[in-house]
């Protein structure tokens, strides 16, 4: 692309002009044949010629680039596009700040603005210096935050010439530093640097032709900073004060301010010493206007005008400035900056004497000498003053000493030397008085340490040309030539790094150097050095330097000599070319005073006057040189013989060093005209001042660049318009834009790929724009054609549906003519074929009934004679066949008889054959093997059973001894965490001792390793003999069996063919006589074993006995009830097995083994219930072994012992089976009886050798408490094991007694036929019939009892997890508290220790709990049991009930009476249902207590589980127990207790807001209890009467609810605060950045200061946009959440978030006023789009009706701002859409307004005045008007409405999570 391109029809060009400077043009036509056609906006029509394209008028940027906040974002980059960006902003929006790349720009208003003020400081806090509108705060936190981060010192230049506002841009800069980084020492250092400036204002800044205050010297004010970056001191240089001011001004001018303000206050009796009444002591009253020597007199005592040195500029007053107000102000300054009033008095009378002295009239007294009139009382004034002698004052202003060899001359002097004598006299006083004060002032801001970092702001004269300019104009401007030097380099370091950083090809830039010019000014044989050398020659003069410096200096090209002047010299700045008038250099470079002036000085008799002139010069060099008359003596210092010229050239290097060793950041302000209007622009003097200050070198080293700036993402959404779909890869966005460059720019050099940004020369993107333009125009075009299209397809459509409906209407008549016509006819032969149908129908049905008729009387008349013909056969047939059938029964009966016969007597053969042969069998001893089988069947079962449920019973004792062990080691952790408290000065001791007792562990471990070896051994061998013995019994059974059935088959048969017959009738009788026997013994059996187990539990309770007792001696008295019914007990024992007083019933049963498995519990757990008893549930006694050693081998041993136990039952089992299958006279069972005799020694041996095992350990470790514990238990468990094994012995014994009873019983019955008891096998079916009922009983109790061990062992292997998790805990706590320091390990165990103990509390109170609900619940049951007993009778026979109970009695007597001692039965004392008062009872020493337990200790996740506002309820229950007392110091230390400790807590918690919330909720509640029970009848309106009774009666504690009310306050604003830090970060993203409507807003070209360009802070933002408004709504959500979670009254939760929604509209709408790329239509829309997302959380939240959104009306409305329309007819429409915006906000978003198209149209000038006009006729106050940003530190009154409880004091509970027993209720 060329350029000529864009000089095409249309285009906007920039033409010079001398007025405007530039002009604004638009092209005619195409540029073509060097010929460029222009119209004016006037219409003026002009043709101007051009040599090349390189002349031709500079091109216009768009119009949406107009007005942009940064000029580097410009596309053209050219000093017209520069100066009228500045003026639309400064005219049109009033926007005094615009960024240059880094420079701030800042252009004077002349009128005060409110956009300096705290909410401006805070909206300004945290953003990088592009994120907001241009500003000097921006720029300041700019500095703060790289101070902040890259830990390096920064510095502020402000320049600009006078008038331009440096000093109040400096002011601003430093009271945002002393806002943000403000001290919080007593000192308050900030308040002094602020003070600090009507000080310096006062003097040195004066009133000139250009300025009401400029500032007539440069200072360098370093503000000092802490590691915390905190102001902690500050420190203050100054530079080349304009003295000459104080002896002459120009017309229009004044001299400093101090003067003026010190005659304001001549009229004050205090300052009358100062003598500045009399007219007639002045002498100069109006010099310059009058010739007349004589001195007037004055009419106005006191009045500047009196003195010489203030009326010179003949403009005495400042319009708008009160100097006496001043004056105040400056003497406050003072006292707080520490100078005493005496010292201000003396300084107010060195003012006074400089003053004097210029009235000080010297006379001509001929020839070259001068005289003083001896009654001048000027002279007189100005000693006293001074204190100084008058007459050497008078002999040295007119007399100078010259000093020849060793002779001292006093020559007189001329008049005008006096005259310049006494000038300079009075110049170098004032410089002095200035070091001095500005010395005080550092040490007013001296901080006392060595600072961390400073910031230094440069507040400095800018470049000055004037008509005549001297040596004064000379040095500001090689200052600024110096300082320009230093913007340039750090300017073009930043472009090239930023290159660098993007990986970019760059070529070197070519930019202004001006080291040629400052090489003229300071180097060798240049204009300084020449100036001293010259101020060194004796007879030097101006003309002779000058004439020097024509010789010397022609060689520099900077240098040159004016055509028609010789005593001036021209200087090329890098401004603009500077002529000087050489008169004066050399004096003003001397700067000399008289040596005998000084020294009369020194003599004063004022300590001020006196400590000036005689302080050393390194403390405070001074600037001038003292010339004595003669040769300076030999010990005067070299820095009295600098010139000042050197002096200010080394200051000057010195300040260069300062800045080049900090990050600089500059501001240049800018004078918009001379005449002090606000916002007035004047181009050309605009135009002198940018080339001046250096804007347009930064804009031209931009230029030469690339300026514009795209990151790829931002480039893509503003110009995908220029691509194809084709061209888009989404996952490579540089590809993507890559594509789009090349199809739009061929020349590369035009632009660059950086590594996240695209670069663009100038003028790259004003064509990529109308490029874009003109793609949409066309898409537009586009648009509008195929709209119109389809509006005119759409009418022709209407018209031909129109055409075509008509047309049906017509055919449709024509048609439905022809149907009509058709129909008739079609009708007419219709009725005429249903007519002669009928006809022909009746006609045919007529016949068919005649020809039915004929038919059905023949039919039947056949029918009857067929029917007469088979009821005659069917009668034959049935007499046949009954004759048949009679005859063939009578051949089958016959046969049959004979059948009948013949089997009758072959049975009766058979019969008597099989009956001897069953009594021979009767007679074998198998049959009584048959007899008993069935009994020891059985025994057998139930042994088998039996041996299942110790089976069960040991595999549950295994989980217990295993819980025993965890809970054991558990206590061990405990115990060792107590030691480590107790001692931790112990450690290295125990892990020295540790390691011993590793070592002899592992030496133990290693010889019980062994001897567990050789018990394996053992064990294997014992396995194998029994393996080989049960073979070989196998074997012998099996030949045993062998030969018996052989042996008894054939003497059965023998046996039974002698004796059936004969005995089967005996066999028979008995049978019969024998079952009836067996049932009365089997009742019998059952009565008494019944009988036996009441008596047992009768003898029980009469010992007094509550728990389960078992001895040896009396385990086995229960073990023949094992066939008895069991469905009694088991049904009583599940319905009373919970009582603690119920006794166990024997072995076998359900409630025999839960007493077992709970005893072996207590056992286990070895822990001491001892809180059931007295009711303390926080305490828990565990016994703590002392050594946890050994915890591996004894779970080893064990687990051996274990395995040991179940081979020896299953060896059992076998010896078992072999005696039961083994025949006892059998000579193999014999031998089995040895072998099983051998098997047991061996066991027994065995046994003796793991007790040895088991002593040995024991013995080798006595001190071990956990083995001893465990050798003990498995003692205990060997005995237990014995019993039982003698209990299966005696129960076998009984049963086979009862067998061999039965079978005798039997013997003497029936003798030798004891088989006929059995005959018809009845025996058989009773015992199967009782073994079936037993079994399904044992089964019932065994399902049940299945279930109870499996929820046991479900409940012990939680316990087991959990407290494997404990131990892991404890574990790794300790292994963590082994690694820290003495007090981190107190401290961490102790929390733990808490922790822990708070957790098993809470657990323990649960158990608690439900065990006392089901003791209730046991109650309630048997108190129903015992009515109903009552009621049927059973109260009066209590010892029958007694005896026929299974329990021994009826559970009313255990209820209702106690057993004593004696046995005596007494009456129980019941206890009544109490009234309770609604109040807590305490001790006063517990009060502590209670205060720590409700209030210190008190977490939020307990809180949330109690009723909400229950500490308030449990503390006001305790203050109405002081009032029912009446004990005012306890109720007053009560009170005060409950105060300070909340206001602790918040102190402590103050950033958590759960406590926070939690006990604003309590304070309040306690508070509303307050009000509730005071006794005001205007608090008493819901109470119910029994809250009335309990209202305060003794105390008024209306000064404690004041109290509660000023901390509910407190902590409301603490919750606030917090709510608002959490949503601050998220408030701009979330509302103002957040694009709910994707592709909507469109970025507009950005520069060096875009959103992500900022210097100082290169990080992005915290929150996503696009997630921000989610986690906003979350955090809205999160706070009504925890607000309704602890019972927050709901008009407070509206307040809150009423102060919420305002924080949030507050924030945003600052934010908007503050950002002009905010400011369009679209966002607009998407501003209220995010907005509609708080308003419908309000709703879902149900908060809209309370008026919450009504918060954020300022923020919708600037939204529905942005989105209206801008014509003049919607002007009374937005004024009254936004009532809720104040004047300053409209006009500030309208001006901010922004197309962010070409196609939407700017907002006219005339249109924001027509609503400014509308607006002020507003009712609003003028702070109102005057207000921008909203203040964002605004709170709503905070009000506490009264919410009265309807919970009752008497119902209310203390919790179990509350430790308060303490408290007593009553």
């Amino acid at each position: 692309m060329s350029v000529r391109e864009l000089y095409v029809k249309g285009a906007h060009v920039w033409i010079p002009d001398r007025e405007q400077v530039w002009r604004c043009a638009q092209l005619t036509q195409d540029y073509k044949n060097h010929l460029v056609t222009v119209t004016f906006e006037d219409g003026q029509t002009q043709e101007i010629k051009v040599k090349s394209d390189e002349e031709l008028p500079p091109l216009r940027n768009p119009e949406i680039l107009i007005g942009e906040n940064d000029l580097t974002s410009l596309s053209y980059l050219h000093e017209p596009a520069v100066l009228y960006n500045l003026q639309v902003r400064f005219c049109n929006q009033n926007a005094i700040y615009t960024y240059c790349g880094i420079v701030l720009v800042a252009i004077n208003p002349y009128e005060e603005l409110p956009i300096y003020g705290p909410d401006t400081i805070s909206a300004y806090r945290g953003h990088s210096m592009g994120d907001l509108d241009p500003h000097i705060f921006a720029v300041a936190e700019e500095a703060f935050t790289q101070m902040e981060r890259d830990n390096r010192d920064q510095s502020i230049i402000v320049s600009g010439e006078s008038g331009a506002g440096k000093t109040v841009s400096a002011k601003y800069a430093m009271r945002y530093f002393a806002s943000v980084g403000g001290s919080d020492s007593e000192t308050q250092i900030e308040k002094k640097i602020l003070a600090s400036n009507p000080i310096m204002e006062a003097i040195g800044n004066a009133k000139t032709t250009r300025n009401d205050n400029s500032s007539r010297f440069g200072k360098y004010i370093e503000l000092d900073f802490t590691r915390s970056y905190s102001i902690m001191g500050a420190n203050m240089r100054t530079y080349l004060l304009e003295k000459s001011r104080v002896v002459f001004q120009a017309p229009e001018e004044r001299n400093y301010h101090i003067f003026y303000q010190l005659c304001s206050a001549a009229s004050d009796k205090k300052y009358s010493h100062l003598r500045l009444g009399p007219p007639e002591t002045f002498h100069y009253m109006n010099q310059g206007l009058q010739e007349d020597p004589t001195p007037p007199r004055r009419s106005r005592p006191g009045h500047q005008d009196n003195f010489h040195y203030l009326n010179q500029g003949s403009s005495p007053s400042i319009e708008g400035v009160d100097d006496g107000a001043d004056f105040i102000e400056t003497c406050k300054a003072l006292s707080l900056l520490g100078i005493s009033e005496a010292t201000q008095n003396q300084m107010f009378r060195i003012l006074a004497g400089i003053l004097h002295l210029g009235n000080i009239v010297i006379q001509d007294n001929g020839g070259d000498a001068s005289t003083i009139d001896k009654g001048d009382e000027s002279l007189a004034i100005v000693a006293e003053l001074l204190g100084i002698s008058a007459s050497e004052l008078k002999m040295w202003l007119c007399h100078r000493k010259i000093t020849s060899g060793r002779e001292v001359f006093t020559k007189p002097v001329t008049l005008s030397e006096a005259t310049f004598s006494r000038d300079a006299l009075a110049k170098h006083i004032y410089a002095k008085l200035f070091d001095w004060i500005v010395k005080e002032i550092n040490k007013c801001f001296a901080a006392p340490t060595k600072p961390f970092r400073f910031i230094g702001v440069l507040d400095i004269y800018g470049f000055e040309t004037f008509e005549i300019n001297s040596f004064e104009q000379f040095c500001i401007n090689y200052a600024n030539e110096k300082l320009q030097q230093q913007f340039n380099q750090h300017v073009f370091k930043l472009e090239q790094e930023e290159y660098v950083k993007e990986q970019i090809e760059w070529e070197f830039i070519n930019f202004y150097d001006n080291q040629p010019c400052i090489d003229l000014i300071e180097s060798k044989l240049g204009i300084l050095d020449l100036l001293d050398e010259e101020c060194r020659m004796p007879k030097g003069s101006d003309q002779s330097w000058v004439e020097k410096l024509y010789d010397k200096c022609k060689k520099w090209d900077h240098f040159s000599k004016p055509r028609l002047s010789n005593t001036s010299f021209l200087i090329a700045h890098f401004a603009d070319k500077v002529g000087y008038e050489c008169a004066g250099f050399l004096e003003k470079n001397r700067d000399t005073v008289s040596e005998e002036q000084i020294n009369l000085l020194k003599s004063s008799q004022i300590s001020l006057v006196h400590a000036l002139f005689t302080e050393k010069a390194q403390v405070a060099p001074t600037k001038v040189k003292v010339l004595p008359t003669g040769p300076s003596p030999a010990h005067s210092s070299k820095q009295m013989r600098k010139s000042v010229g050197s002096q200010f050239r080394d200051s000057l290097n010195l300040l260069m060093l300062t800045l080049n060793s900090t990050t600089p950041h500059y501001v240049r302000c800018i004078k918009p005209n001379d005449d002090k209007m606000a916002f007035t622009f004047d181009p050309t003097r605009a135009i002198q001042q940018l080339r001046a200050c250096g804007v347009l070198e930064t804009v031209r080293i931009s230029a030469a660049g690339y300026p514009s700036r795209w990151t790829y993402h931002e480039f893509f959404c503003r110009y995908r318009v220029l691509c194809t779909s084709r061209d888009i890869v989404r996952n490579d966005m540089r590809l993507t834009c890559e594509k789009i460059i090349a199809n739009m720019i061929t020349d590369e050099d035009k632009f660059k790929f950086g590594r996240t940004k695209i670069f663009f020369r100038a003028g790259q993107v004003a064509y990529m724009e109308k490029l874009r333009a003109d793609r949409l125009s066309a898409c537009g075009i586009m648009i509008q054609k195929n709209v119109r299209m389809y509006i005119h397809r759409n009418r022709f459509r209407r018209m031909r549906n129109s055409a075509i409906v008509i047309q049906k209407y017509a055919r449709g008549m024509a048609s439905r003519r022809l149907a009509h016509h058709m129909r008739q006819t079609a009708a007419a032969i219709k009725i005429q074929a249903c007519v002669r149908g009928w006809v022909k129908r009746v006609q045919y049905r007529r016949l068919v009934y005649t020809i039915t008729r004929l038919q059905a009387h023949a039919r039947g008349c056949w029918a009857r004679q067929k029917y007469q013909h088979m009821r005659r056969d069917r009668a034959a047939i049935v007499i046949q066949k009954n004759v048949r059938q009679w005859l063939t029964r009578r051949r089958y009966l016959r046969a049959m008889r004979g059948f009948v016969i013949v089997q009758g007597l072959v049975r009766c053969f058979l019969a008597r054959r099989q009956l001897k042969k069953l009594k021979i069998e009767a007679k074998s001893i198998e049959h009584q093997k048959k007899l008993n089988k069935g009994l020891e069947n059985k025994i057998i079962s139930l042994q088998q059973k039996l041996t299942e449920m110790k089976n069960e019973n040991s595999f549950i004792s295994s989980y217990k001894e295993e819980i025993t062990v965890l809970k054991t080691r558990v206590t061990d952790l405990k115990g060792v965490e107590k030691q480590l408290k107790a001692s931790n000065n112990q450690v290295s001791e125990l892990e020295a001792r540790i390691a011993e007792l590793t070592k002899e562990l592992e030496m133990e471990r290693g010889e019980k390793m062994d001897v567990l070896t050789q018990k394996e051994r053992a064990d294997k061998e014992n396995r194998e003999l029994i393996e080989k013995l049960n073979e070989e019994n196998v074997r012998l059974t099996k030949e045993l069996s062998d030969a018996q059935k052989e042996e008894t088959k054939r003497e059965s048969e023998e046996y039974l063919r002698r004796k059936f017959e004969a005995e089967k009738q005996q066999l028979i009788l008995e049978n019969t006589d024998e079952k009836s026997g067996y049932q009365r013994l089997l009742k019998e059996f059952n009565r008494l074993e019944q009988k036996n187990e009441h008596l047992e539990e009768e003898l029980a309770k009469f010992k007094g006995g509550n728990a389960h007792k078992r001895t040896a001696s009396n385990v086995s008295n229960l073990s023949g009830a094992s066939d008895a019914p069991t469905e009694l007990v088991h049904d009583d024992a599940s319905e009373f097995s919970s009582f603690p007083g119920d006794d166990d019933i024997g072995y076998g049963s359900v409630r025999s083994r839960s007493s077992e498995m709970s005893d072996s519990n207590r056992n286990l757990d070895n822990i001491e219930w001892s809180s059931q008893k007295t009711g303390d549930t926080s305490e828990i006694k565990i016994q703590v072994p002392q050594k946890m050693e050994d915890i591996t081998l004894v779970l080893q041993l064990q687990n051996k012992v274990r395995e040991l136990e179940k081979e020896r039952r299953n060896l059992s089992k076998q010896i078992d089976h072999l005696e039961s299958s083994s025949p006892p006279d059998d000579p193999q069972h014999a031998q089995e009886l040895i072998r099983l005799q051998e098997l047991e020694m061996e066991n027994a041996k065995l046994k003796d050798d793991l007790n040895r095992l088991r002593k040995s350990i024991a013995d080798s470790e006595p001190q071990n408490n956990r083995v001893q514990e465990f050798m003990r238990q498995f003692e205990a468990l060997q005995d237990e094991l014995e019993r039982r094994r003698e209990e299966c012995i005696q129960l076998r014994t009984v049963l086979a007694n009862r067998a061999h009873d039965l079978r005798s019983v039997t013997q003497t019955s029936y003798g030798k036929d004891v088989d006929i008891v059995n005959e018809d096998g009845e025996l058989v079916l009773a015992y199967q019939t009782q073994k079936q009922v037993n079994r399904r009983q044992l089964e019932d109790e065994l399902k049940k009892e299945k279930q109870r061990l499996h929820e046991t062992e479900t409940d012990y292997k939680g316990e087991l997890e959990r407290l494997r998790r404990d131990n892991e805990r404890q574990q790794k706590l300790l292994a963590q508290n082994l690694c820290k320091s003495d007090a981190t390990n107190s401290e961490t165990l102790l929390q733990s220790e808490i922790m822990r103990l708070t957790s098993e509390n809470l657990n323990l109170q649960g158990q608690v709990d439900n065990l006392t609900e089901q003791l209730k619940k046991y109650k309630r049951s048997l108190r129903a049991y015992a009515k109903k007993l009552k009621e049927a009778g059973g109260s009066s026979s209590k010892r029958s009930s007694a005896q026929g109970s299974p329990y021994g009695g009826d559970p009313t007597d255990m209820l209702d009476v106690n057993t004593t001692n004696e046995g005596e039965v007494l009456p129980i004392i019941r206890k009544k249902e109490r009234e309770y008062m609604g109040m807590f009872e305490y001790d006063r020493r517990e009060e502590m207590q209670i205060i720590r337990v409700l209030v210190y200790e008190l977490k939020p996740r307990v809180a949330v589980t109690l009723l909400p506002g229950l500490p308030a309820y449990i503390l006001f229950m305790c203050i109405r127990h002081t009032d029912h007392i009446n004990d005012d110091e306890k109720v007053r230390s009560l009170l005060n207790n409950i105060v300070n400790g909340v206001k602790r807590v918040i102190k402590k918690r103050h950033e958590d807001l759960d406590s926070t919330v939690l006990w604003l909720s309590n304070v309040l509640r306690l508070l509303h209890n307050l009000k509730q029970y005071s006794g005001d009848k205007a608090f008493q309106a819901e109470n119910t009467v029994k809250q009335n009774e309990q209202s305060l009666k003794n105390f008024d504690l209306s000064e404690y609810r004041q109290v509660l009310s000023d901390i509910a306050v407190w902590i409301y604003n603490g919750v606030i605060k917090l709510m608002e830090e959490k949503v601050q970060p998220l408030i701009v993203p979330s509302i103002l950045e957040h694009e709910a409507i994707a592709g909507l807003s469109g970025n507009k070209p950005g520069g060096m200061r875009g959103r992500t360009g900022s210097v100082a802070r290169e990080l992005e933002s915290p929150v996503e946009p696009q997630k921000a408004l989610d986690l906003l709504l979350k955090e809205m959500t999160q706070f009504y959440r925890t607000l309704a979670m602890f019972g927050t009254d709901p008009e407070l939760i509206t307040q809150v978030f009423r102060q919420i929604f305002y924080f949030i509209c507050a924030g945003s709408l600052n934010n908007l006023l503050l950002r002009k790329d905010m400011c369009h239509w679209s966002k607009g829309m998407q501003i209220r789009y995010n907005l509609s997302h708080l308003e419908q959380w309000t709703r879902d939240m149900r908060l809209h009706e309370s008026g919450v959104t009504d918060t954020l009306a300022p923020i919708i409305q600037a939204a529905q701002l942005l989105q209206a329309r801008k014509s003049d007819d919607d002007v009374h429409s937005i004024c009254d859409m936004c009532d809720k915006l104040s004047v300053s906000q409209i006009i500030k978003i309208l001006n901010l307004y922004t197309p962010a198209d070409e196609f939407e149209d700017r907002v006219p000038i005339s249109f924001i005045h027509k609503i400014q006009a509308k607006l002020q006729e507003r009712a609003e106050g003028e702070q109102a008007q005057a207000t921008l940003l909203m203040n964002t530190k605004f709170a709503f009154p905070v009000r506490f409405p009264f919410n009265p409880s309807s919970i009752h004091l008497e119902d209310i509970e203390l919790p179990d999570a509350l430790p308060l027993t303490m408290l007593k209720k009553v």
